[in-house]
């Protein structure tokens, strides 16, 4: 949520800065909101302090005729009291609503523009020159028995999919090796749940803005009128934000952690892209990086995240390139997000492997997460961002790391889990 003295303060700047991330404020219906609720809330107090100071009265009243004017009187005090508080709960309601639509204003430092606008910030590791044609990674992992969508889609529909033999060492091994890099950093590591309540979902900022593709289970329908009130979640980020939901954090900041977990997305609006292999799927296991940070120091926390990203990649020799998502393109809770695009060679373009996200006190507020600083409690700053999303570093692995008999070379970073150092082609 965002902090509303901020827009109260300066109302235009606030909304031309959500204008940038594509959304669209009404700063005056807010102010009038905000300026309603005001009044009301002073009105149920006044009353109330009426309230208490009568009873004082009533109760220390003699003369039974005096008390019963009292209590007379208090009948037209208690009725109006109701009448307000049913105002002010309404009111409420309706400003949290508008609060609830407005994402976290981008950071001066995204750049403007939508999807097509990212800023490239640095290319890292040599593109292979390959002496064959490349195989795509769905062919690789026929090849060498490592995948199969067929069966996958014939239990479960499109965009699911079996990890066999070789390939399931490897994530298991990717694992391993994120994992023992993170923990030498003082990541605490967690399995966190994947079944959450919708207010994970609101508090963290994926709801109302990004409903349409997270996958609710059992909801209310007219043969189950309750529902179960559970969601499958898309990233490990909601249960590791909701963590510390509703509470003081006591200790030095800042505290990181991360966290394995099956992902589950819809992939809505991804009709007809990705549609062949794993690179965009349903359901993906991930190590997620979270941090909760002295909002002093989030953007050093921020480089210190993405750093991780590279040493990871760079680690298993991967070429990538470092980007500057612009404003448009930014998900409802960041305020900016630096993306790690992996070289694939079959599309010879960069694809997008990892993110890392600042979202400032935007979750913080939401889930009332504090920290005690010099000046009293105050919000926390959330960050996150992707260690290892598994079958798109599988994808990487397999294609940049192919043979020209279609096996594929096993990055040396992980042949101590695996146990080989290629894995040979099957058929």
């Amino acid at each position: 949520m965002i902090d509303f003295q901020k827009l109260r303060s300066n109302p235009q700047d606030f909304a031309a800065a959500v204008t940038r991330k594509g959304g669209k404020i009404d700063v005056d219906e807010l102010l009038e909101l905000d300026d309603e609720r005001r009044e009301l809330l002073q009105r149920v107090e006044n009353l109330r302090r009426t309230q208490n100071e009568a009873n004082q009265k009533i109760a220390g009243a003699k003369d039974p005729a005096l008390r019963s004017k009292l209590i007379e009187e208090m009948k037209g005090v208690a009725s109006d009291l109701k009448n307000y508080e049913e105002q002010l709960a309404r009111a409420q309601k309706s400003f949290d609503k508008k609060l609830l639509d407005i994402p976290n204003p981008p950071d001066k430092s995204a750049p403007d523009g939508g999807e097509d606008d990212a800023v490239t910030l640095r290319q890292v590791g040599a593109i292979r020159n390959f002496e064959f044609v490349p195989r795509d990674h769905a062919e690789l992992g026929e090849i060498c028995d490592l995948i199969d969508t067929r069966r996958g889609v014939k239990v479960s529909g499109s965009r699911f999919y079996y990890l066999k033999n070789e390939a399931v060492m490897l994530e298991f091994a990717l694992a391993q090796f994120a994992l023992e890099i993170l923990q030498n950093k003082g990541f605490t590591p967690m399995i966190t749940p994947t079944l959450v309540h919708e207010k994970a979902m609101v508090a963290t900022g994926f709801f109302p803005n990004e409903k349409m593709n997270i996958y609710e289970v059992n909801p209310s329908s007219e043969t189950n009128a309750e529902g179960d009130d559970l969601f499958l979640t898309g990233t490990s980020e909601v249960p590791l934000t909701m963590f510390h939901a509703d509470e003081i954090l006591e200790g030095d900041l800042p505290k990181r952690y991360v966290g394995w977990s099956t992902c589950y997305r819809r992939e809505a609006g991804a009709y007809g892209k990705d549609t062949k292999g794993i690179f965009r799927v349903h359901q993906f296991d991930k190590l997620e990086m979270f941090s909760f940070c002295d909002p002093e120091k989030s953007w050093d926390e921020h480089a210190f995240l993405v750093s991780v990203q590279e040493e990871i990649l760079q680690q298993l020799g991967l070429p990538y390139r470092a980007v500057n998502i612009a404003a448009g393109d930014l998900g409802a809770p960041a305020a900016k997000k630096i993306d790690l695009e992996v070289w694939i060679p079959t599309e010879k373009r960069f694809r997008e492997l990892t993110s890392c996200s600042n979202c400032t006190d935007f979750q913080a507020r939401r889930a009332k997460i504090r920290f005690r600083g010099d000046s009293g409690t105050e919000f926390v700053h959330t960050l996150n961002g992707t260690a290892i999303a598994m079958t798109r570093m599988l994808v990487a692995i397999f294609e940049n790391y192919q043979l020209a008999n279609g096996g594929i070379e096993i990055p040396e970073a992980l042949r101590k889990w695996v146990g080989k150092n290629v894995i040979a082609a099957k058929k």
